[in-house]
């Protein structure tokens, strides 16, 4: 069967995720560029026997080489490994959105314009004349909405004729936009290149790239043209000012060319509503935000708890006859156990960890389908430029005080790979709803009405946290000069497109639910190893050896072995910490506390924990407890949205250093107060 590769190009926002996922659906893969840290995501579809690999490239504003995504995209396309390039333009907005059409003008690849959503350009009143357009181009251009795959007729046709047309953009028009207005720079340029351009790049497009100041284009005509030629070029582009505004200006005057005849519009478009009037000002935008993600991941559990319930019930329902089973037929108890309790466990826990993903992936979804998500972004700009992240980043932060696996899964509308990475280290500080029924109880137990000020230390030092965070993580993932402010278009409100958003939701539940089983069970076993006993008796584990034995060096972070374990516990998940504590200090089963299947009587444990360790040591535990990891199920989330396994163990292995530090400090300081 033949196989042909298609890339796909174009702003973000633009809808090339629709259409990769629409084409490919669950016949694809997201990893990293060889030697980048950028998003590589491939998929496959066949269309009349013909098998067609699919590329989506990174989502940029140019072909400029100004950051790694921009880079990423332009070698590929000069690579010559795609057949075709797609280059998605909003229909809505093509003003705009055609800026990326008239930067590739002049790379001799054969190209069509998909211009995507003419369902939202209809309901702007907008009629689009695609058929004029392709002609003013010279290439194909097809009318689409890419979430309705009933529409993906017109696109087939195109790719079964594409072989035999390979058109590629005509270039008379820009450049000569470029030799009236740009004038003497750019024919002086144009001048000292080769006439017939190098590789698949066009003489025109080469100068207007020198004029901009392009770093790459400038290494790949060293060489190509005489040495003095070279020198006399750099020397005369040194004097040549603001570039990319003079080439710029030219291409919106050749967009609107383009257009000028094929857009027309209805005079009365409605203006924008006193709803988004509201959502995009200085004094409510930011109350508005809030407002909205805290009902979203209210409505996100009201989604995804009966799922997350149904699982555990599911799952118990099975465990209980299967070890029956299972001794009945003479199976060693070990190995019953090792089943039914630590992997069937961890099962759980990552089918209710995808159940989550479920419910905030839907309903941020849906935020995104109709518009909303970008305001949020733009409101939040300013605020979150602040630690060096876009606005796009403060969603994150938000949603991880509900849950931070759903923080997790928000850092996607970051573009950028570092500072969505970035956006990982510093969501993980944001304590989740579940750390605090145990802080509740420890600080409650322990200082009573002075609780109130441990939890404002312990909230001035997330802020701490953060910021060293950012210092320590920001050299490598988001240097300063690699930084770009958040350059967006504000989509306007549409419908959403219900098939697509629940294949997409569904397909991130499915990839979060594979990387958490692998990593959940893996842990879950050597975990349940560490505290398996044929009695039940904890203090014949290997769990009570090493923990007695490593004791006089966890008291250097104020941690008794037990304490310390719990804090190992809430690694596994939050609410853990409360029934290891209570195992422990009774010296009862450990495994049922962890998985949840022992209550924990809150009256006993406390009593327990004020006859066993001091105030310095509650405190210590806290500042650990409160900094550590946040739980397994948001380590598998981190690791399945980095695509970097590498770094979420580097983010995991800083916190509990960090968080035992802090514990250590804490716990010396509550010495010197108690």
């Amino acid at each position: 069967m033949k196989e042909k590769t298609i890339a796909l190009l174009g702003q973000p926002n633009a809808g090339k995720s629709t259409l990769f996922n629409g084409l490919t659906g669950s016949k694809q893969h997201v990893g990293n560029w060889p030697g980048k840290t950028v998003e590589r995501k491939e998929g496959f579809f066949t269309h009349n026997g013909i098998s067609y690999r699919i590329v989506d490239l990174p989502g940029t504003y140019s072909l400029s080489a100004n950051s790694e995504e921009e880079i990423v995209t332009r070698d590929y396309i000069a690579s010559g490994e795609a057949d075709l390039v797609c280059i998605l333009a909003d229909s809505s907005q093509l003003e705009r959105s055609l800026f990326m059409l008239a930067d590739y003008v002049g790379i001799r690849v054969p190209v069509i314009l998909l211009l995507n959503m003419m369902d939202v350009a209809a309901s702007q009143g907008k009629t689009i004349d695609a058929a004029g357009i392709g002609k003013s181009l010279g290439i194909p251009v097809i009318p689409m909405v890419a979430a309705d795959k009933k529409q993906y007729d017109s696109f087939f046709k195109v790719l079964e004729s594409a072989d035999k047309t390979k058109k590629v953009l005509q270039e008379k028009t820009l450049h000569s936009l470029y030799e009236e207005k740009i004038n003497v720079p750019y024919i002086t340029v144009l001048n000292l290149l080769p006439k017939e351009g190098i590789e698949i790049y066009s003489a025109g497009w080469l100068a207007a790239k020198l004029l901009e100041n392009d770093p790459m284009v400038q290494s790949i005509i060293q060489g190509r043209i005489p040495q003095s030629d070279f020198q006399e070029l750099k020397t005369f582009l040194s004097n040549v000012k603001d570039g990319n505004l003079l080439t710029g200006d030219c291409k919106f005057q050749w967009i609107d060319q383009v257009l000028k005849g094929n857009v027309t519009a209805e005079k009365n478009i409605r203006t924008r509503s006193r709803f988004d009037q509201a959502a995009t000002s200085k004094k409510w935008g930011k109350p508005i935000a809030i407002g909205m993600i805290m009902a979203g991941l209210i409505l996100s559990l009201v989604i995804g708890s009966p799922l997350m319930t149904l699982f555990d019930y599911v799952i118990k329902g099975i465990s209980v006859p299967l070890s029956g089973w299972l001794l009945g037929l003479g199976v060693s108890p070990f190995l019953v156990s090792l089943l039914c309790g630590a992997v069937l466990n961890g099962v759980t826990v990552a089918l209710q960890m995808a159940s989550f993903v479920f419910g905030i992936s839907l309903v941020f979804g849906f935020m995104e389908e109709v518009g909303y998500m970008a305001r949020i972004s733009y409101v939040f700009d300013n605020t979150m430029s602040k630690i060096g992240l876009q606005g796009k980043a403060i969603m994150p932060f938000i949603v991880s005080f509900g849950c931070n696996i759903g923080g997790m899964t928000g850092t996607r509308v970051i573009d950028s790979w570092g500072q969505r990475v970035m956006t990982m280290a510093l969501a993980w500080a944001v304590p989740c709803a579940s750390t605090w029924g145990v802080v509740g109880l420890v600080s409650g137990t322990f200082f009573g009405s002075g609780s109130v000020v441990v939890i404002l230390a312990l909230f001035a030092a997330v802020f701490l946290h953060i910021f060293i965070t950012y210092k320590v993580f920001g050299r490598s993932l988001n240097k300063e000069s690699e930084r770009t402010g958040l350059i967006m278009e504000l989509p306007p409100y549409h419908k959403p497109h219900w098939k697509n958003l629940f294949s997409t939701v569904f397909g991130k539940m499915g990839n979060v639910l594979k990387r958490a089983l692998v990593i959940i069970i893996g842990i879950s076993i050597v975990f349940w190893l560490l505290s398996y006993t044929p009695d039940g008796n904890v203090e014949n584990s290997t769990i009570f050896r090493i923990g007695t034995f490593i004791e006089p060096v966890t008291m250097w972070f104020g941690l008794r072995w037990q304490m310390f374990m719990a804090f190992i516990a809430s690694a596994m998940g939050k609410e853990s910490s409360l029934g290891v504590m209570a195992a422990l200090f009774n010296t009862s089963g450990i495994w049922g506390a962890i998985d949840g299947t022992s209550a924990v009587n809150t009256a006993t444990l406390g009593s327990s924990l004020i006859a066993s360790i001091s105030k310095p040591e509650a405190l210590a535990f806290l500042f650990a407890y409160f900094f550590n990891m946040p739980c397994l199920s948001t380590l598998a989330a981190t690791a399945q949205e980095s695509h970097s396994m590498k770094w979420t163990l580097k983010i995991a292995a800083y916190y509990i250093v960090v968080a035992l530090i802090m514990s250590m400090i804490a716990y010396h300081i509550g010495m010197l107060i108690f």
